[in-house]
């Protein structure tokens, strides 16, 4: 009997994005498979962000299809919701509410949500639990969002920018969390080169709105002849990865 390969748990083919006068993301196609921690590498305005949000349903494709699951975003999307966390590189949540409060209306979204406790502690803000939003530094918010993209124990979690606005020590406890998600499957969207290479199993370098390689960061190093992942970037890509155009 012929073995069948397992379904991916992230199925993208052909993802196209066009804009009036851009296209911002051309045929973009990956597989990501199941536990599996799966990095976006690449300079502002590659298309990194539109394609994440194309895949957790946010953005509807032009053309292509995604799959979370077998579940399409836009068709099953009560289903998906169930199933996904999202973090975006932007939190809009509401300004008067605290820490807590954000929890615990997130929490009754879902069956089986983590406690609140949990949640405030693994991004260390157990201290801010009656802090209003609107009060807290931009780190502080970033780290409240990886929280409510948690909250609700996903199988598949989307997270852009991570560790953005982190000191090195907060970054490295999110990391640990990261790390901890042995069972879920996550997509990072980075451009912490070091970030990428402890956290991601394999890692799709996006420019022009398409994927010009991927792989494990070892191999994209030996792909490039390159030491380390950023000089294997620059030479696949011909950019340097914080080149500060508009995001996508």
């Amino acid at each position: 009997m012929t073995q069948q390969t397992p379904r991916p748990a992230i199925d993208v083919q052909h993802l196209v994005k066009r804009y009036k006068h851009k296209t911002a993301v051309d045929g973009i196609s990956l597989e990501i498979g199941a536990g599996e921690t799966f990095g976006i590498l690449g300079t502002n305005g590659a298309g990194k962000t539109t394609t994440v949000e194309m895949i957790a349903g946010l953005r509807r494709p032009s053309e292509g299809s995604v799959r979370i699951l077998g579940l399409d975003p836009f068709t099953d999307r009560a289903q998906v919701r169930q199933i996904l966390g999202v973090q975006l590189q932007q939190a809009y949540l509401h300004g008067s509410l605290t820490c807590r409060e954000l929890v615990d209306l997130y929490r009754s979204f879902y069956p089986d949500p983590l406690s609140t406790e949990k949640a405030l502690s693994m991004v260390e803000l157990t201290e801010k639990h009656k802090t209003k939003f609107d009060d807290l530094s931009g780190g502080q918010m970033q780290r409240l969002s990886i929280a409510l993209a948690l909250i609700g124990q996903p199988r598949v979690v989307i997270l852009d920018e991570l560790t953005t606005g982190l000191d090195p020590k907060a970054r490295r406890r999110v990391w640990g969390t990261i790390e901890s998600l042995t069972e879920q499957t996550v997509i990072l969207v980075s451009h912490a080169m070091d970030e990428v290479e402890r956290l991601c199993d394999r890692v799709a370098l996006i420019d022009e709105g398409r994927v010009i390689a991927q792989g494990r960061p070892h191999e994209l190093r030996e792909q490039a002849d390159a030491p380390t992942l950023e000089d294997a970037f620059v030479s696949l890509t011909g950019r340097d990865v914080h080149d500060d155009e508009e995001d996508a």
